[in-house]
């Protein structure tokens, strides 16, 4: 057994907490057993590791962590995945405040599948990991339960789903966004506004949703079902759903994509088809991501305080850990309408 190994096996606890010698006394192991377990190892026979890893789950047992205990020394931050730039943003606030306060951050993502999730609750176990922010997940309900039994502090991010009632979450005013969008272009004049809208899944897209329609409907514009399209946030789905619009026998003055990578998607089948922004059809995206601003012409967005999101989710993590409650355990922070060179009056079309 290596010196490291040694460390996570500690004595008894005079908290009353499981050991490892209890453990592999237990599952009729050797302790190294046991602790090559605890600490990742792949030299244990995948039987002896799934006895082990069920009774360290079913104890709640965590490895000691090397700091003093006084605060968190490392965090884990989780997506479903990471080929957003969205995620991005969400990881420089994350950073930010996690340098600040010593703490180290380990990032992973795990894709919605439940072998992934089960990996990475391994290392988690075996890194002792202080707490978890999660991000655009849903919060399965073994995995808090295993959080739970570990004692490690959650924090979810812009939640898909709706999250236990004792989980912190951090979002944003996601239906005021829509809403806001659509109201910039009701006031353009345009009453002929397509939605390219994200995964009915999410609860941020079904908030933008949300407010799309209810900004229609006070200005007393008739909600066409025809004028929305489904998307999944990613360019491909923008150009997908522009080009469905386009094809409609009265096509959209403007669109409202609810992302900015589908508004990016929807600006190149314009092009594609010898169209101009905003002259034959306006666009407004949502995120103001750092390259929509570069984009042919600046996108007029919604701007979503991703890295703030980011910051906020690591202090209350961090409160938590020092077993401190939030002041508010469900936070909405404000968007902002930022209006750039996509969006103008609709040009008048021949009847």
């Amino acid at each position: 057994m290596t010196a490291h190994e040694a460390g996570a096996e500690g004595g008894a606890d005079a908290r009353g907490r499981v050991t490892i010698t209890e453990i592999a006394r237990e599952a009729g192991v050797s302790v190294p057993t046991v602790s090559r377990v605890v600490n990742g190892r792949s030299d244990v026979s995948p039987a002896t590791r799934a006895r082990v890893e069920d009774l360290l789950l079913r104890h709640g047992y965590r490895k000691r962590p090397a700091s003093n205990g006084t605060r968190a020394a490392l965090l884990d931050l989780v997506f479903n995945d990471l080929d957003s730039p969205w995620a991005v943003e969400i990881i420089r606030g994350v950073e930010e405040v996690a340098h600040a306060a010593g703490v180290g951050t380990v990032v992973s993502a795990i894709h919605g599948r439940s072998g992934d999730a089960r990996e990475w609750m391994r290392n988690l176990r075996a890194r002792a990991s202080d707490g978890v922010v999660l991000v655009t997940s849903a919060l399965d309900p073994l995995l808090h339960e295993e959080l739970r039994a570990l004692g490690v502090p959650l924090v979810v991010v812009d939640p898909a789903g709706s999250p236990a009632l004792d989980v912190p979450t951090i979002g944003a005013a996601n239906w005021a966004g829509g809403m806001a969008a659509t109201d910039h272009l009701l006031g353009l004049g345009h009453r002929r506004i397509g939605l390219i809208a994200g995964p009915p899944r999410l609860l941020c897209s079904r908030a933008r949703y949300d407010g799309y329609r209810a900004a229609l409907e006070g200005a007393g514009v008739p909600v066409d079902d025809a004028l929305v399209v489904p998307g999944d946030f990613r360019p491909e789905s923008g150009f997908r759903g522009c080009d469905t619009l386009l094809d409609l026998e009265r096509p959209p003055t403007a669109v409202f994509a609810a992302s900015d990578q589908m508004a990016l998607g929807a600006i190149e089948a314009l092009r594609r088809r010898g169209l101009r922004v905003p002259e034959d059809m306006s666009v407004v995206g949502f995120d103001d991501l750092p390259e929509v601003r570069w984009s042919a012409p600046p996108l007029t967005t919604v701007r979503q305080p991703l890295a703030d999101m980011g910051k906020l989710a690591v202090r209350t993590v961090l409160r938590l850990t020092r077993d401190e409650r939030p002041d508010s355990a469900r936070v909405e922070l404000g968007t902002e309408l930022v209006v750039r060179a996509s969006t103008a009056p609709p040009r008048t079309r021949p009847e």
